[in-house]
Formats: structure tokens, sequence, C-alpha cells
């Protein structure tokens, strides 16, 4: 049977468990928070007063911290492309509509799908930032799509997105204490129930591959031992800003995350090793040669990785993105 022909078979195989795992990981819509809950209230009579104190509190939040606020928002903005991508995953029948996979991405992007509402409103009434520019960088990073080499492959994407979600988590959550320790305690609440949502989302991808482990060793090792070979993707890895070409913002951006540790080198690798721990790699048997190799790979990265990630010099300058003006930013 063709390696394609397994893994539909596996995803067939878990098929009966993503009802429950649905149920386990993702929150009904009548229980979750939603965007209103966080912002001021339209209708309200004191609807301008709560915009002019987000106004005044967003002037403690200095440049770079904008800077990474609008990535993270942008990057969540782009959800149309994970969706079209994770319905094309095999074994997810997007035309069947009780398919337990295609049920599962429809319900994740519906939480998903509040991260970048709420961000994206708040950076509106915040005063802080050129909404023209970050709406022109959102169009195109979602016309540009993005590949993350994964192809179809379940397993490939299932590595990716426990690995993404986790690192979401890192991201919303040191953004969330910065606005804490700048006196910004709404926005820090915000973005730590964000995180938490992603908190979620990856303890479910990551079950994913725990099941898939438990069925089909030796492929699920390969497919994770290929996915950290050729380094995890950003899902943003395509950012640009009006007028530029293609990826040409990403790196900036990806330097300002490092600079003020939003996001870090280091944190890629800790992530790794958060998830050789959980998949707990070193004690999975009834291994090919050929994967045995790929776990052994798979133990000795994290070590190789933090030695380059401690010669990684990052610019102590801020780039001048179009997003921000450093005229009224700290």
């Amino acid at each position: 049977m063709s390696l394609k022909n397994v893994r539909l078979e596996v995803m067939k195989f878990l098929e009966k468990d993503v009802e429950s795992l649905i149920e386990k990981y993702l929150i009904p819509i009548e229980k979750i928070w939603q965007p209103s809950d966080f912002l001021p209230d339209s209708e309200g009579q004191n609807f301008f007063e709560e915009v002019r104190e987000i106004r005044e509190l967003s002037k403690e939040l200095p440049y770079d911290f904008w800077v990474v606020l609008v990535g993270d928002m942008i990057t969540e903005e782009a959800l149309p492309t994970y969706e079209s991508w994770l319905m094309e995953v095999e074994g997810v029948k997007q035309t069947d509509r009780e398919n337990p996979w295609a049920k599962w991405v429809r319900h994740w992007t519906g939480e998903e799908n509040r991260h970048g509402d709420v961000l994206n409103k708040y950076l509106y009434l915040s005063g802080r930032v050129n909404m023209r520019e970050i709406e022109k960088t959102t169009q195109y990073l979602i016309s540009d799509g993005f590949d993350i080499g994964t192809d179809r492959d379940p397993y490939k994407n299932f590595v990716y997105t426990s690995f993404q979600e986790l690192a979401t988590y890192v991201s919303h959550n040191r953004v969330a204490k910065i606005a804490k320790d700048n006196g910004n305690k709404q926005l820090a609440k915000m973005c730590k129930i964000v995180a938490g949502d992603e908190m979620r989302h990856h303890n479910a991808y990551s079950e994913f591959v725990e099941r898939i482990f438990k069925v089909d060793p030796s492929q699920m090792m390969m497919a994770f031992h290929y996915m950290m070979k050729q380094k995890i993707t950003m899902p943003a890895h395509f950012l640009r800003e009006s007028g530029n070409k293609i990826s040409t913002a990403f790196e900036e951006f990806s330097n300002t995350a490092q600079r003020i540790g939003v996001y870090t080198s280091i944190d890629y690798v800790e992530i790794l090793e958060k998830l050789i721990t959980r998949w707990e790699i070193d004690k999975i048997t009834n291994l090919t040669d050929e994967a045995e190799k790929a776990r052994d790979y798979l133990m000795r990265l994290p070590a190789r990785m933090y030695r380059l990630a401690d010669r990684i010099k990052i610019p102590e300058n801020s780039f001048q993105f179009k997003w921000v003006e450093p005229a009224v930013i700290k």
C-alpha cells in the first residue's frame, strides 16, 4: 500500500474520535468569548470615553511593540489561507458536510477568526497605526498565499500546526506581559485570552500526532523529521508592505519580535524540545531503521540549534514600517 493510502487509512481510523476531540478542545459558540467583550460598546453611552481611554493608554507603548502587535494581527487575519490549506489535507473532505475532519477545520477556523477581529478593532481604535497600510499588507498576505512545505500530508500538517499554535501562544502571551508592564491591563487581558485559545489548539493538534504515533510510528517519525530538517516556516513568511516585493517585511518583523523578546530563536528550539518531550520521541518502539535514524537526528537537533541560536545577531535599530508612525510613539 502506498504511503498516501496508509495515511488515508489512518485518518479514516481516527475519524471516530474527532467529534469527542472537538468537544474536548473547542468551546461552543454560545459559551466562548467574542471580540466585543474586550472592546468599547458602540451602543453604550460611554463609548467615546472608553475609546479615549484606549488612545491614552496606547501612548505608553513603544514603537517596536506596535510593530509586533500589527504583525501578529496580520498573521491572524490571513486565516482564509490557513483554512483553505487545511481543507486540502488528505482525509479532510470539505464536500462532505458531516466529515469529522472537515468539521474540525471549520470549528477551529471559527475560533481563530475572533483573534484577528479583536486585534484589528483594537488597533483601529488606538489611533497609533496606519490602518490603510496594514489593510494592504493583510490583503497582500492573503493574495500571495503560502507554502509551508507540508503538501497535503496530514502527518506533516499536524506537526506544523502543533508547532505553530505553540509559537503563537508564546507570542501573544509575551505581548500581553509587555502591555501589562506598561499599565495597559485591558490589552493585556485581551492578548492573554487569545494566547489561551492558541494553547488549547496546540494541545489538540499535539494529540492528533500522539494518536498517529500509536498506529503508524515510523511514518509519523519520518514526517516529524522532515518538518524539522526543513525548518518550520512561519505562516506570515510572505509578509510585505505596499510597493515592496514578497517576503521583504517578514525578516524585519521577525527581528523586531526577537529584539523585544516576543518570539526568539531560543523559543523556536524550546518548542521543538517540548514536542520531543510531549510525544516521548525517545520511547517510541517498533520503528524501521530509517525511522530510528530520524529519531536520532531529532534527539540531537535541539543542542545543535541552541549553538546556532547563540550566534544570531539582531539589529539594534528599529526598521521603519509603514504600519506605524514613529513620531507619535515613544
